[in-house]
This record gives structure tokens, C-alpha cells and sequence, in this order.
């Protein structure tokens, strides 16, 4: 009988030598990207924004060419364009309002009068439609009257006022939160109306409380809906202003371009309401602004 270590094979005693693997291949390091490239990335990543800013310009800058047509030729065609100011006789205007510190006075007064009375109109305008839109009993309590005074115009509003508050800044700050506060509160009405009942039955089945569930449900499934009731609530803001600056106030931008039509002084008429467009697109986009801030979910 033969033994095992006869019957081993040479080989079995070499040792053993491992595979070796695929060597790895070198990578250089990878090479800054150039400016140009840089740039051609930013330009299709914001090529929308530059287009719709580049049309907007060219629509402003046709504006103003039409407007000095008009007025350089003195157009009458159902629109009388004898008295209109040019677009050069604004701008000197403007140039000479930005050294009198009383134009600065006018638009500092104004904007302080918009925020306190917007600001006063969110506060009370948003959590007060969050609740009427969550319990029906504070809904019919309280829609009937907001129905009955949400037509009335600012305009209507400014003798009362002028009862009801002793000086006159505070009668047009009142002002100016009416006309904000019924927008923001029939808009977050309706975007309570709008919430999916079964997300709200599906927080309830899962334990949550009624706290959490107005947290978590109702107010971001409402936010957008809020946001839009304070963007137009800050535009009809700017007009019950301007409307009441102009009848009762003694300072402000609407008070001074009522002021520049009894002095007959037309590029300044022209100023003041380019000043009230340029401070109400400016308010606009600052709440816009907020609103992309506060719905991240909702940036393109």
C-alpha cells in the first residue's frame, strides 16, 4: 500500500503564489472647468429669467419711445396728449424731487404707512381665515359681516375713519388695512376650503392631534393660497393709500401728486405715479420673495 505523501504531486509542496489583480489605471487629476464653460452652464441654466428680462426691457424701452412720440407730436386721437408730459420733462422732475428732502419725506411716510397697515392686515388676516376655514361655527359667525364690508371702497371708508381716529395718519393707516385685510382673508379662506380631506383623515388615523394636524396639513396645503391673498392684498393696499392721501393726508406720495395737479404741475403729477408704480412692483416681489423663501417645494 502506497502512502499518502508518495502519491502527493510536486506541485503540492510549491507555495502557493497569488493572483495578482488588474493593475488600477492612473487618473490624472481632473482639470478646473474654464470660464467659458462656466458661463455657458449659468447662461442654459438661467436662460429662461435672461429671455423674460431681456423682453421686459425691450417692452419698457418701447413704452417710453411710443410716450415721447406721443407727446413730441402732440397726438389727439380720442386721447388728448397736448398737456401730457414727455418722458425727458419727468426725468429732469425727477432729478430735482431726489436733492428735496420733502419728495424723500413724501415716499419714507407712505412706505411706513404701508407697512403698518399691511402688516397689521397679516397678523389678524391670516390666522383669523386659518380658523374660520377650520371651524365651521367662527365661519358663520364671522363671513356674513366680512361679506357685507368687503365691498365697500377705501374711498367710502374715509369720513368714517376720519370719525373714528383722532389724527389723520391714523385714519389712513386704518384705511390701508381695510383694503389689504379682506384679499388676505378670503384667499386663505379659500385655500383652507381646498385641502385634501384625506390627508386630514390620514393624520387622524395615524394618532395626530389637532394641533398637529393644522401644523402639518392645513397650513402648508393653505401657504400658497396665502401668499397670493398678500400679494393682491399689497396691491389694493397701495390704491385705499394713495386714495386716502389724497383726500385726507397732508403728506405722502399721493399727496403729493394731488398736490402737483392743483399747481398745475404736470411732470410732477407723472413722477408721483411712476413712484407709486415702482414702490408697488417693489413690494410685490418682496412678498413674492418671501413666498419662494417659505414654499422651497414650489421653486422652479
Amino acid at each position: 500500500m502506497s502512502s499518502p505523501a508518495i502519491l502527493r504531486h510536486p506541485e503540492d509542496n510549491m507555495p502557493a503564489i497569488a493572483e495578482a489583480g488588474p493593475v488600477p489605471a492612473i487618473t490624472p487629476p481632473a482639470t478646473p472647468p474654464s470660464p467659458g464653460t462656466l458661463a455657458l452652464r449659468w447662461y442654459r441654466l438661467n436662460q429662461g429669467r435672461l429671455r423674460a428680462t431681456a423682453i421686459g426691457i425691450i417692452s419698457l424701452l418701447a413704452f417710453l419711445l411710443v410716450w415721447h412720440l406721443l407727446t413730441s407730436y402732440r397726438v389727439v386721437f380720442f386721447v388728448r396728449f397736448t398737456n401730457v408730459p414727455s418722458p425727458l420733462a419727468v426725468y429732469a422732475s425727477f432729478t430735482k424731487a431726489m436733492h428735496d428732502p420733502k419728495f424723500l419725506m413724501h415716499i419714507a411716510l407712505s412706505c411706513r404707512r404701508i407697512f403698518i397697515g399691511f402688516s397689521l392686515a397679516a397678523i389678524i388676516g391670516v390666522p383669523l381665515g386659518l380658523i374660520m376655514g377650520r371651524f365651521k361655527l367662527v365661519h358663520q359667525v364671522i363671513f356674513p359681516v366680512a361679506e357685507v364690508l368687503r365691498p365697500i371702497p377705501a374711498i367710502a371708508w374715509v369720513p368714517m375713519a376720519i370719525m373714528l381716529w383722532p389724527t389723520n395718519e391714523q385714519s389712513i393707516v386704518f384705511i390701508t388695512f381695510l383694503g389689504s385685510f379682506f384679499p388676505i382673508l378670503v384667499n386663505t379662506l379659500h385655500g383652507m376650503s381646498l385641502v385634501d380631506p384625506v390627508l386630514v383623515r390620514a393624520a387622524q388615523c395615524l394618532g395626530a392631534r389637532e394641533r398637529s394636524i393644522f401644523r402639518e396639513v392645513y397650513f402648508p396645503a393653505s401657504l400658497p393660497h396665502v401668499f397670493t391673498g398678500l400679494t393682491v392684498g399689497m396691491g389694493v393696499a397701495w390704491v385705499s393709500l394713495i386714495a386716502a392721501e389724497m383726500i385726507s393726508g397732508q403728506y405722502g406720495i399721493g399727496y403729493f401728486t394731488w398736490e402737483a395737479y392743483s399747481l398745475v404741475q404736470y411732470a410732477d403729477i407723472a413722477l408721483g405715479m411712476i413712484a407709486i408704480g415702482v414702490l408697488g412692483l417693489g413690494s410685490s416681489l418682496l412678498i413674492r420673495g418671501v413666498g419662494q423663501l417659505a414654499m422651497p417645494w414650489r421653486s422652479t
